[in-house]
């Protein structure tokens, strides 16, 4: 792909993840806070928070649940015909699942919202597309430097998404914003994503692949994902830190909430203030260390931060340490996350990139899907259990890292 033309595809892929991550981090301070508010019309207000909760966990898990379905087989289609059309087609799915979960928030509709939500899991693999993408235009050395732009992008949208969805749903700033106005939004959002691959996308892949297509491809990605050799350890730490990252992700608006009283507009400022970290790791910091350390040394570091970090953040009582200990958080993520993707990359051929990180995605997926139902039922228990988890098992991908995958790393070329 000649240069310019590169760097087209290269903006282009750039502003789809921003576009994408704001859609996505327009809900995620109002999601879990639509349910923990009994009067929010899901469900009757006499119902307990550890009920409304418990469903929550179900639905959160519904998406990543899908996604394990949807995601390896339209990885498998990008390689047979190419990413674009794929694209589009994932993009589309994203359009209306946010269109039909909008519509279940304001008629009150569970059954619609887990319908919307598995749709959008299925059609929603444009980020592992995207990584495809990347992984096809970029060398051995511009790839770590080409999926840290993405996370840039990634961490961007993180600012500015849940910002936007805290404000659209807090009615005390214009009286007819709702819990639905930020799946409006994010609807809109995937509109004009469409709009930008339709026209300023290029295609990316050269030798197209008829990879074989079959809805139990996630399953058998799993299987082949713990089979071979140089894929079995990296994807297990990738297996952990996925899972321990989900119980953060997917309860800790919940854990602001219930211990600080946060708003959901609070909460959309506390991941804004992610985001940004996210962003100035991924884009300047990643590029930079991609320059002077492998992989392998870096994550043989953040990893075992981050756990650290997460057990530090259940401590505090005041607000004010909970800014102070979030940036450890978003900067050891911000590293581990294109590097991790560069390590799983460098295990297939250029013309495998599609069902490599179709696999990776199958793997993450399931990762996601099983700590939402598991932390729906032990935040009654205690509220900071989902986070002490997510320390636990981040901190049990760090060793296997160190024991299993680092000491190799020679062996697999990396």
């Amino acid at each position: 792909m000649k240069e310019k033309i590169k760097k087209g595809t290269l903006l282009a892929l750039f502003f789809t993840v921003f576009v994408d991550m704001i859609g996505v981090g327009i809900v995620i301070p109002v999601f879990p806070l639509l349910f923990a508010d009994s009067h929010s019309g899901v469900f009757a207000s006499e119902i307990p928070l550890a009920s409304r909760l418990f469903v929550y966990g179900f639905l959160a898990a519904c998406y990543p649940l899908a996604q394990f379905f949807g995601a390896p087989i339209l990885g498998a289609l990008s390689d047979r015909y190419g990413r674009k059309p794929i694209l589009t087609i994932s993009l589309f799915g994203t359009l209306v699942g946010y269109i039909l979960f909008a519509w279940s928030v304001k008629e009150g509709n569970l059954y619609l919202m887990f319908f919307s939500r598995a749709l959008d899991g299925f059609t929603g693999g444009n980020i592992s597309i995207a990584m495809s993408s990347i992984a096809d235009i970029s060398d051995a050395k511009s790839k770590t430097k080409n999926f840290g732009l993405i996370g840039m992008a990634f961490g961007l949208g993180f600012i500015l998404g849940p910002y936007i969805g805290g404000k659209l749903a807090d009615p005390s700033i214009v009286s007819w914003f709702s819990y639905a106005t930020p799946f409006w939004a994010a609807a809109f959002l995937a509109l004009c994503n469409l709009f930008l691959i339709s026209f300023i996308y290029k295609e990316t892949i050269k030798t197209k692949v008829n990879t074989p297509v079959s809805f139990t491809t996630g399953f058998k990605n799993i299987g082949k994902a713990f089979s071979v050799p140089n894929l079995r350890v990296i994807f297990t730490v990738l297996f952990f830190l996925t899972f321990g990252f989900s119980f953060f992700t997917q309860f800790f608006q919940i854990f602001l909430s219930e211990k600080f009283k946060y708003t959901s507009s609070q909460v959309g400022d506390i991941f804004a203030y992610i985001g940004v970290w996210i962003a100035l790791t991924q884009g300047g910091l990643t590029r930079i260390l991609s320059k002077i350390v492998t992989p392998v040394q870096i994550m043989s570091i953040c990893i075992f931060i981050l756990g650290i970090t997460f057990f530090v953040l259940v401590v505090p009582d005041d607000k004010i340490w909970i800014f102070l200990i979030l940036p450890f958080v978003a900067i050891n993520q911000g590293l581990i996350a294109p590097n991790s993707t560069t390590l799983v990359s460098a295990q297939a051929p250029n013309e495998s990139q599609g069902e490599i990180l179709g696999i990776s995605q199958s793997v993450q997926s399931l990762a996601q899907a099983i700590p939402p139902i598991i932390a729906g039922i032990i935040v009654s228990i205690n509220l900071e259990l989902p986070i002490l988890v997510a320390g636990t098992c981040t901190l049990l991908a760090g060793i296997i890292f160190v024991l299993f995958f680092k000491r190799n790393s020679k062996k697999f070329n990396l």
